[in-house]
């Protein structure tokens, strides 16, 4: 008998008596899963005639000779019990990460412009810093809301069930606090809806001279920075396939280029929360400015909620 591609198997030594049954197939099905798996084939047995030298036979049961017999089984290796498989409880296995389009160097480097955005995010002399923010926050929100608004139509509730950016995925807060699952583009009007109603408020964003700027206005940019951030990583990760075709990949890179080192600037993104997106910034800085710090690697090992 050939071991390939055949499996051997010992069935554990028994001592040969008189009384001992033969071991048929069907028995051989009882057993157990090992022998059902090779009922229907004939069965070898081993049996020992001297000290050290063993015989073998094929028949339906243990020779009636020796003073100990052992079952050889031979049956093929997928008929064999296996052990249990590590994909998912639906059988399918994880599926490897999708290539970022985003990423590939030919895109990377478009552009509608080649220049420094670190000397355009500088906070100018003899300008107030809170005048410098609002009139920058105000741009980029009215720049996002563009840029999101050429994919709106491609951005359904079936096609983007989360808001989702890779394995972080971003709930809404309502004015309560309240946490709220939302599909993606009903996450970007609750974004444009609370920021078009905090620019426009002339207590949060004065306009006119002498009006203060109130205490937590910093805070509001903050938050204001972090959802404009969500969206924009949520139209590289989902749409870019669309931004691409409607050759809006330069744009969509020098608002992202743009905004990012503002932020970085005057500090008003988490690096933690901006992870998720490093590996772009890294490439669309060149790796210098704007780059991230820590955290860029472990993002994606495991779902995140924000």
């Amino acid at each position: 008998m050939s071991p390939s591609p055949w499996n051997r198997l010992v069935w554990p030594r028994t001592p040969h008596g008189p009384g001992l049954p033969a071991l048929s197939t069907g028995s051989a099905r009882a057993a157990g899963p090992v022998l059902a798996a090779a009922a229907s084939r004939p069965l070898a047995w081993e049996w020992q005639e001297g000290p050290s030298a063993w015989e073998k036979c094929v028949c339906p049961g243990p020779p009636r000779a020796g003073p100990a017999a052992r079952l050889l089984l031979t049956c093929p290796a997928d008929r064999l019990p296996r052990r249990k498989s590590k994909a998912k409880p639906n059988g399918k296995k994880p599926a490897a990460e999708e290539k970022k389009l985003y990423l590939e160097p030919e895109y990377t480097k478009s552009r509608i412009s080649d220049f420094e955005f670190k000397e355009l995010v500088v906070l100018p002399r003899e300008i107030d810093l809170n005048e410098w923010l609002a009139s920058n926050t105000t741009t980029f929100f009215h720049h996002v809301n563009l840029q999101y608004s050429t994919v709106s139509e491609f951005c359904t509730g079936e096609a983007c069930q989360t808001m989702a950016v890779g394995n972080t995925q971003y709930y809404w807060y309502d004015e309560r606090g309240k946490k709220v699952k939302c599909t993606a583009p009903q996450y970007v009007d609750f974004v444009m809806s609370s920021v078009q109603k905090l620019v426009t408020d002339e207590d949060v964003f004065p306009t006119k001279y002498g009006r203060e700027f109130p205490s937590s206005f910093e805070a509001l940019v903050k938050r204001i920075c972090r959802h404009l951030f969500h969206v924009l990583a949520h139209i590289y990760s989902a749409h870019f396939k669309e931004t691409l075709a409607l050759e809006l990949h330069p744009h969509l890179n020098t608002l992202y280029v743009h905004f990012i080192l503002f932020a970085r600037e005057f500090s008003l993104l988490d690096p933690k929360e901006t992870a998720v997106m490093d590996d772009l910034t890294q490439a669309l800085c060149r790796g210098g400015a704007g780059a991230g710090t820590g955290g860029g690697a472990g993002a994606q090992n495991h779902v995140k909620e924000r």
